[in-house]
């Protein structure tokens, strides 16, 4: 299967679990990822597996706009399938800012009309309405 890559927005990221294998102590983090899908916005659950990787998260905050890249596995379970989503490199979205930085302020625009910059009534102004 092809490694595959996603652009969208840290949306929430859970506890860091952790635990012993006869392998080893892992750790693991699950996030979730928010990006657009057509007309919609769409939401997926990773994994970020090991104890780089879950340092490498870290680094984000929920908001930052992320590159994900992953692959998809399938694993049973007392006869029953589950899929895993499994990131194994998470980076800036080129086309965003770097995490945690700021957009710089907007031009200032000019204010939206008030009711005292209408004309007066009968001051040569038509009432007649455009509809």
């Amino acid at each position: 299967m092809p490694n595959l890559e996603i652009d969208g927005r840290i949306s929430q990221k859970f506890n860091v679990i952790s635990g012993q294998s006869a392998r080893g102590p892992w750790k693991k983090q699950d996030f979730l990822v928010e990006y657009p899908d057509g007309n919609f916005t769409s939401k997926t659950l990773f994994t970020a597996f090991g104890d780089n990787l879950v340092t490498e998260l870290d680094k984000f905050a929920v908001g930052d706009q992320v590159r994900v890249s992953f692959n998809v596995r399938a694993r049973e379970y007392n006869g029953r399938w589950y899929n895993d989503i499994r990131a194994w490199r998470i980076s800036p979205d080129q086309g965003a800012q770097a995490p945690h930085q700021q957009a710089a302020p907007a031009q200032p625009q000019a204010p939206a009309p008030s009711i005292e910059d209408m004309p007066e009534p009968g001051s040569g102004e038509s009432e007649d309405l455009p509809f």
